[in-house]
């Protein structure tokens, strides 16, 4: 009788123990933004302050970026199995031999846009003519100047590039040393709060521009080993983004907490302009962040003839769609 009231004791011990014990810490990902965080960023925040990769088997922690070119560069050899990149940069990088699958697109819609003063008598692409464009060398927009000239109907060699860095393009642009910049339309009302009904603006998808921006990439050799939790993370993030086009306070609120500098006004504006950026037919048919195949060819060719592409592939080893969850959608209007 002694020995069974042991026994029982032992075995209520063990599942006592068992029932207090902190949960497994799930698969680490090291997840790599294209930038500083900002509102774009703000589901990956909440998601994280809610659980959800938690939940999905996902330990995961978010790194500051210094560029899209940095984030492909880093996930294409294994630093980060998973990165957030503008996609036409991801896939120069592939072309330079960085191992690299596109699963999720966050920018449906391409975020370029080119910014003017309207006093400077400049009115439209065509009076770019003549006049000093600056950003990065290593801008992406840059590199695909040739592709807008084309459709605007003028020469890419008529304009002058002056190398300005980010943060030091508004300022340029206002003191003069530059006549026109580009930008991401995320940040779009940060110029128009500086430039006011001065400001000349337009974005390159009017005029047929309009490669996927801003992606979810993913190390291919990564992806090959861990199909499961590549799928968690993309699951997770769309019902993220969703949750948030629907409801994005708390989210802002959860991006704010995270990040020591960033102000709550700030980054819902940001957010605002990320939806528009997010919305096309696909997304709100298919699936958020669903990649079209004829866009996805249409964007290599775009990259194939305005990059140094150093190792041509097939664009259907470049991206999948088999990662996403069909039924997150973007809402309709």
């Amino acid at each position: 009788m002694r020995f069974f009231k042991w026994m029982l004791a032992g075995v209520l011990a063990v599942i006592v123990m068992a029932g207090t014990s902190p949960v497994q810490a799930g698969e680490r990902v090291d997840f790599i933004l294209n930038w500083i965080a900002g509102g774009d960023h703000a589901p990956y925040y909440y998601a994280l302050q809610q659980g959800w990769y938690r939940d999905a088997g996902i330990d995961l922690h978010i790194q500051q970026g210094k560029g899209s070119s940095m984030s492909a560069k880093r996930t294409g050899v294994g630093k980060n199995p998973i990165g957030l990149a503008d996609l036409g940069t991801a896939l120069v990088a592939k072309g330079k031999g960085a191992n690299i699958v596109a699963v999720m697109n966050i920018y449906a819609n391409s975020p370029y846009g080119l910014y003017w003063l309207k006093s400077s008598g400049i009115k439209g692409p065509k009076d770019l003519v003549g006049k000093k464009i600056g950003n990065p060398s290593w801008d992406a927009a840059r590199q695909m100047w040739p592709a807008l000239a084309k459709n605007v109907g003028i020469d890419p060699n008529s304009v002058t590039w002056v190398n300005v860095q980010p943060n030091a393009k508004l300022g340029a642009l206002m003191a003069g040393d530059i006549d026109a910049t580009t930008s991401f339309y995320n940040i779009h009302h940060i110029f128009k709060a500086k430039l006011g009904d001065d400001m000349g603006y337009f974005p390159w998808k009017k005029y047929g521009v309009n490669p996927y921006g801003n992606s979810i990439i993913v190390n291919g050799e990564y992806l090959a080993k861990n199909p499961a939790v590549v799928k968690s993370f993309v699951h997770v993030t769309q019902k993220a983004f969703r949750t948030c086009v629907d409801n994005p306070e708390p989210c802002i609120k959860a991006l704010v907490k995270a990040n020591t500098g960033l102000k709550y006004d700030n980054e819902m504006t940001n957010w605002g302009l990320v939806t528009e950026l997010m919305t096309d037919k696909y997304s709100t048919t298919k699936a958020l962040g669903y990649f079209d195949p004829g866009r996805m060819d249409n964007d290599y060719t775009l990259i194939e003839t305005y990059f140094d592409i150093k190792a041509p592939y097939d664009i259907k080893t470049a991206y999948t769609n088999d990662m996403l969850d069909m039924s997150i959608k973007m809402p309709t209007k």
